[in-house]
């Protein structure tokens, strides 16, 4: 008997750690100042909207052939080609006012405040912060305050 429980309790344990969650996906962003949102993933599909902000971040949350299933920071979702995604990385504010500071560091000097939804380029990341650029300025963010590809 003692045998036979061992042998489901291991079973229990394979089928447990075989189901696969949810995936959260991963971040791309646009590669051009125009891309089309598709219905499904065919070009033949038709255009549900289209974005005009280059090096937007765009969850990928499925794929099918050469087209992407996206969601964007309004929790639009459809398709994209994949041939108008880039691994450029940039990131969108997600505090109304986020500081970017001089150095990574609370202590070190504040040079601007973004709103939320500021687009911002990440030239590169650190353990908990993040080196962006976003109109004119350079500096450090807690990597915390940032949605994106960083």
């Amino acid at each position: 008997m003692f045998y036979i429980n061992k042998i489901l309790f291991f079973y229990f344990i394979i089928l447990i750690g075989s189901i696969s969650f949810a995936d959260e996906g991963y971040y791309l962003t646009l590669r051009n100042d125009k891309v089309n949102l598709r219905q499904g993933p065919s070009l033949n599909y038709p255009i549900k909207l289209v974005y005009n902000k280059k090096f937007l971040p765009i969850l990928i949350k499925d794929k099918s052939g050469n087209f992407r299933k996206v969601l964007d920071h309004e929790n639009n979702s459809g398709w994209i080609h994949i041939s108008q995604l880039s691994k450029k990385k940039a990131a969108l504010s997600i505090l109304d006012e986020l500081i970017v500071f001089q150095k990574p560091s609370i202590y070190s000097k504040p040079l601007v405040k973004l709103e939320i939804g500021r687009l911002c380029l990440v030239k590169k990341c650190k353990k908990d912060w993040c080196k962006i650029k976003t109109g004119g300025y350079s500096g450090w963010v807690a990597k915390q305050n940032l949605r994106g590809r960083l």
